[in-house]
């Protein structure tokens, strides 16, 4: 990633940003390259007793030297308030993100999601921050109606936790109309890429191939539009202090679909091995619940923040397999992880 955005005229040297969920997937590559563009980084992660800081250790010890770690609960307004505190940016990205998680759990999903977006709005409000980058997804958009997902799109909760995405999407939407609070809302499709957990599907396709002689997976026939986790960074940093990107909501895809059957036998070929793919039906979502098309229109991207995905598919899964390669503790091949 270039330390100069020409999307992100920000001076990062001079800012303090919040990151939320930087513990997680994204927001640990997320916090590595502020850390790396000179921010003052404070990082707000879920409090255990162990004083986990989740993927955060994955980072150089220099960079988590200089990282300002506050643990608390997004359910906390208290806690959200004071991590906020003398914060110019917010980059919001905490949530629990599991699909068939939320199935199970829709309350507990409901609260973190909508009512923790609330807190981080209201705190970001009263703070006075400069900007609140807010992370939703794509899966807002449920089973795309058109060839490619343009922003307009209508929304569509198919799981509850899509319908906690959009719940607090719109409640980014309202502080930016009520309280002229400066927001963008990014919406990543299918992000991948090193340290992501089995939890996601080119994980859990690459950690069974490596070490079994069979894949197995859910539906083989949905579409997804998978984007390198450094592009996903690299347009969170453009949408932040670029002025024509406030109040709006952008999506950061490739513009290209590929199918899970399709992608399992990529990888597979990628690797290597003989491998088989098999259907298993524990892994299946509720017939209505899954959505079987995402391809996104990132033309609003490209014009706005100058943002286009520049890492390609197969290069992306090269860099993926190598890092799931080298940390096969991280992955139970087999057990299915919600």
């Amino acid at each position: 990633m270039n330390d100069s955005l020409p999307g992100s005229p920000v001076d990062w040297a001079s800012r303090r940003v919040l990151v939320t969920g930087a513990g997680g997937f994204i927001g640990s590559h997320l916090t590595e390259a502020l850390v790396r563009l000179g921010a003052q980084v404070r990082v707000f992660v879920r409090y255990t007793s162990r004083a986990e800081q989740g993927l955060l250790t994955d980072l150089p010890p220099e960079a988590r030297e200089r990282l300002e770690v506050v643990s608390g609960d997004l359910r906390d307004q208290d806690a959200v308030r004071q991590a906020c505190a003398g914060i110019t940016h917010i980059f919001h990205l905490g949530a629990l993100i599991a699909i068939p998680y939320s199935y199970l759990h829709p309350a507990e999903v409901v609260e973190t999601n909508v009512l923790g977006t609330l807190n981080v709005l209201l705190a970001a409000r009263d703070c006075g921050v400069e900007q609140l980058i807010h992370t939703s997804s794509s899966e807002v958009y449920g089973t795309a109606q058109t060839e490619t997902i343009g922003e307009e799109h209508r929304l569509l909760g198919q799981s509850p936790y899509s319908a906690s995405k959009i719940g607090a999407d719109k409640l980014v939407e309202s502080f930016h109309y009520s309280f002229d609070l400066p927001v963008v809302i990014v919406r990543p499709f299918n992000t991948y890429g090193p340290r992501q957990s089995a939890r996601a599907v080119i994980p859990t396709i690459i950690s069974q191939a490596l070490t079994r002689d069979q894949v197995r997976l859910g539906s083989l026939t949905p579409c997804r539009d998978f984007t390198y986790v450094q592009d996903t960074v690299d347009g969170l940093l453009r949408a932040a202090g670029n002025g024509q990107a406030i109040g709006e909501t952008i999506n950061l895809g490739a513009n290209h679909e590929v199918s899970v059957g399709e992608l399992a036998h990529k990888i597979i070929a990628l690797i290597g091995r003989p491998v088989e793919i098999v259907a298993d039906d524990e892994r299946l979502r509720p017939p209505r619940s899954e959505v079987m098309r995402l391809r996104s229109d990132n033309r609003k991207a490209q014009k706005l923040l100058g943002w286009q995905p520049r890492v390609p598919l197969d290069a992306g899964l090269h860099q993926t397999i190598d890092w799931i390669s080298a940390h096969p503790e991280r992955y139970t091949a087999g057990q299915y992880q919600i």
